[in-house]
């Protein structure tokens, strides 16, 4: 008993907290902001916020349930944590977030990708689509769809790398669409907004940062 606690604590890293912190005002800024604005009335738009939002939640908790880890056994766990909370239920929000803009834009008659939120938002997705399949190819049946073996654990530390870029990617995308979106500034508060969509991902995306093993990550 007192090992497996003893084990269980040294999991916790330098900006642990924080991330999480950061992903929690984030998400329930969001959410906040869209329940008192009558969701209802506004067709399909709502769904994409508060599932773009509850995505990126689970990806930071995906990134911070992962890596690093200590033990054999946390890191087996971690490892299924991180591909159900990514795989499951992330990639899904993220999603159905993005096809729920698209219908109500395809309603309007609006513009597609015509902001930079639109711009980011596009490459974020198209890039979380490789990074899903790079990483569950490296990782799945024994890596068997990149070779298997020392060929295909090769590739995840690519796999690490790019989501470290794709991270700050996808809150760079939020902070353009929940601080500076026609919606978002008619909408909520202007202190609300510089919380939710300033501070807080970069706290989440400084902490994710001091927590990363660069030794994990060596290419030459």
């Amino acid at each position: 008993m007192g090992s497996d606690s003893a084990n269980f604590k040294s999991e916790e890293r330098r900006g642990d907290k924080l991330a999480a912190y950061g992903a929690l005002i984030f998400v329930c800024i969001t959410w906040f902001t869209v329940f008192t604005n009558n969701p209802t009335s506004m067709g399909w738009f709502p769904v994409h916020p508060l599932l773009q939002s509850l995505g990126i939640g689970c990806f930071t908790y995906g990134i911070l349930t992962l890596q690093p880890t200590a033990h054999l056994k946390t890191k087996a766990a971690g490892l299924q944590r991180h591909q159900k909370t990514m795989l499951a239920v992330g990639f899904p929000c993220i999603a159905l977030g993005t096809l729920a803009i698209e219908i109500e834009k395809f309603k309007r008659g609006h513009g597609h990708f015509a902001t930079w939120h639109g711009i980011f938002g596009l490459v974020s997705v198209g890039w979380l689509v490789g990074q899903v399949i790079l990483g569950g190819g490296s990782v799945w049946y024994g890596g068997a769809a990149f070779g298997g073996g020392m060929k295909a654990k090769m590739l995840w530390k690519y796999h690490r790398l790019s989501g470290y870029v794709l991270f700050p990617l996808l809150l760079i995308t939020a902070h353009l669409g929940g601080a500076w979106s026609t919606w978002a500034t008619s909408h909520s508060q202007s202190a609300v907004r510089f919380v939710g969509y300033t501070v807080a991902p970069i706290v989440a995306i400084l902490a994710i940062y001091a927590r990363v093993r660069t030794s994990k990550m060596k290419f030459f």
